[in-house]
């Protein structure tokens, strides 16, 4: 038995037979000697001695037969195992991304066994690199997905299972992951500063406005107070919803700041209207400051909060209030220099409805303080200039008033029966009449005068030359018409007046102790019958004069037509004296 050794690997039948029959032999020459020894011994036939070696023939194939086949099938099983083996030894390089493994052997030496045993090894490497490399891809993966969900703002639901494809495990695969995941990281850290960046926004603007910042960043989201201890959401909805508050927050500091330069610029104007002490202005310095900054330039907290604002309006408005007030006095003080300069000029006075409305606008606020004083100025500069260019014909006017004053005193004097007594007062009766007589004998070159002044002016400013709204030239012309008439009458009543005093001499000569008495006399009544006819003349003389007026004057000399006619008492009373003496006029 030890001679019988064949190689595993050879599969020839012939061989097969051979190793049997040599075993046969060997048995055959074995077990026959011994068997023959005991079949003697014992006395077998030669048949039955014939029929025990034929089984154990058979017994022994069979036996054979038997481990040939197991031999067969291990081997095989080898032969699997070693093709498996190669098979994921190339999967795991493939997978794995690398080209083989230093310490495998190239080529196939040995037994099936010892190529097993060669290659497990390297396997068993392959195995442990591929389970390192799983576990990365998983980490990797995992962080990409939970960046990701932070991104999406997705970061509070369940985590979904992490599939890694086996197929490619590759570096290049693991670093393309790697490269994505440290995108993640840039973009997460990129938006946490821009969250952290908003946030501080929020805060300097909340503490500039005076409002409160957690209320606000909670508004936006609970995730961004740091109180709250969860991860801050950082999804595009967040920035988006921190970037509309911020902007909201800046237009509002905006328009509050555009609300205060407004103010403020009121607020100076009307301190330096009104000097407003110090005192009073102390309390918004701050507002006046922020006049020369920009809304980026203010920081200072507490600068734009809407109480400041609020203080600020109802000082604007209180001191718009006292402004009113203020426009009001000086505006009437205006008002009375421009009507004392009318008055004393003779000149039309504005209109009491046009002031109204003036102060009107004062009340609503809709007229600017500048804009009235310059109208009002501008008024009063006309105003002056007006009366300027009247002064010479107006210092006229004043001395005809003052001579046609004495000439009635002189006419009242002269209707006094009893004016040559003795009485007391009686010799400076006397002298103001001398001077009367002066005076009187002056008025008809002093009206002249006026007359060419007067229509010299007129054609000068080409407009009617009114004197308490009444032409001055229609008056002239009236006084000189009354005064011829008043000449012509007197001239028919010399001879009577000089009867009627040579007998008041001699009664007063009979009667020289009775006591002087005063009785005024109206002038007949035929003198002032017999002056109707010259009203026509008179209305004629008006009428053309007033015709040959610029067009511009014809309201002027309508108003000269209407002095004619219906007459201004004071005037009329003024210039010409007693009523009755032009009563034929009306």
């Amino acid at each position: 038995m030890g001679s019988f050794q064949t190689p595993i690997g050879m599969r020839s039948s012939t061989l097969l037979e051979t190793s049997c029959g040599f075993l046969l032999q060997e048995l055959q020459a074995r077990g026959i000697f011994i068997s023959y020894i005991i079949w003697d011994e014992v006395g077998e036939d030669k048949f039955e001695r014939e029929k025990v070696l034929l089984d154990l023939e058979q017994e022994c194939l069979e036996v054979y037969r038997r481990k040939v086949d197991r031999a067969n099938i291990s081997r095989a099983r080898l032969h699997q195992e070693v093709a498996e083996a190669e098979a994921e030894f190339t999967h795991l390089l493939l997978s794995l991304g690398e080209r083989s493994l230093p310490g495998r052997p190239e080529k196939r030496a040995g037994s099936l066994k010892e190529q097993l045993d060669s290659i497990t090894p390297a396997l068993q490497e392959m195995r442990l690199r591929k389970e390192e490399r799983l576990n990365q891809f998983r980490g990797v993966q995992g962080q990409i997905q939970k960046i990701s969900a932070e991104i999406a703002g997705n970061s509070d639901n369940e985590p979904s299972t992490i599939v890694v494809n086996e197929n490619d495990l590759s570096l290049k695969r693991l670093e393309e992951y790697q490269n994505e995941l440290q995108r993640l990281y840039n973009e997460k850290n990129e938006r946490l500063q821009q969250v952290e960046k908003y946030i501080d926004m929020i805060h300097s603007l909340s503490t500039i406005l005076g409002k409160d910042s957690s209320a606000i960043i909670m508004e936006v989201h609970p995730s961004l107070n740091d109180l709250c201890g969860i991860t801050k959401n950082i999804s595009d909805t967040i920035l988006d919803k921190l970037n509309i508050t911020v902007e909201s927050l800046f237009e509002e500091k905006k328009n509050r700041l555009d609300k205060l330069h407004h103010l403020g610029k009121a607020l100076s104007n009307l301190w330096n209207l009104m000097d407003t002490p110090y005192s009073e202005r102390h309390p918004f310095s701050h507002v006046i400051h922020l006049l020369s900054l920009s809304s980026a330039e203010v920081t200072d907290p507490g600068s734009l909060t809407l109480e400041i604002v609020q203080q600020t309006e109802a000082e604007v408005k209180r001191l718009d209030q006292l402004k009113a007030s203020k426009m009001k006095e000086l505006f009437q003080k205006k008002q009375e220099e421009l009507e004392l300069i009318c008055k004393k000029s003779h000149v039309e006075i504005p209109s009491r409805e046009e002031m109204n409305n003036i102060i009107k606008l004062i009340n609503s606020g809709e007229i600017d303080h500048s804009d009235l004083l310059l109208s009002m100025d501008e008024q009063i500069s006309r105003a002056k200039e007006e009366a300027s260019s009247r002064k010479a014909i107006m210092e006229k006017v004043e001395k005809w008033m003052l001579a046609r004053d004495e000439e009635r005193w002189l006419e009242e004097y002269s209707r006094d029966e009893n004016r040559y007594s003795v009485s007391r007062g009686a010799h400076k009766n006397l002298r103001r009449a001398e001077r009367a007589r002066i005076m009187v004998s002056r008025i008809p070159a002093l009206v002249d005068m006026l007359i060419k002044m007067t229509r010299s002016w007129e054609e000068e400013r080409n407009k009617v030359f009114l004197y308490d709204q009444v032409p001055l030239m229609a008056i002239l012309e009236e006084y000189n018409v009354l005064r011829r008439e008043k000449e012509e009458d007197m001239k028919r009543q010399q001879p009577w007046e000089k009867k009627r005093i040579q007998s008041q001499v001699v009664e007063r000569e009979n009667t020289y102790t009775s006591r002087p008495s005063t009785s005024s006399r109206r002038l007949p009544s035929r003198s002032l019958n017999g002056a109707l006819d010259t009203s026509v003349i008179i209305n004629r003389r008006l009428s053309m004069g007033i015709h040959q007026l610029p067009p511009n004057s014809i309201n002027s000399g309508n108003q000269g037509v209407s002095f004619i006619k219906d007459g201004s008492n004071a005037l009329r009373k003024k210039i010409f004296g007693d009523p009755a003496f032009t009563s034929h006029m009306r």
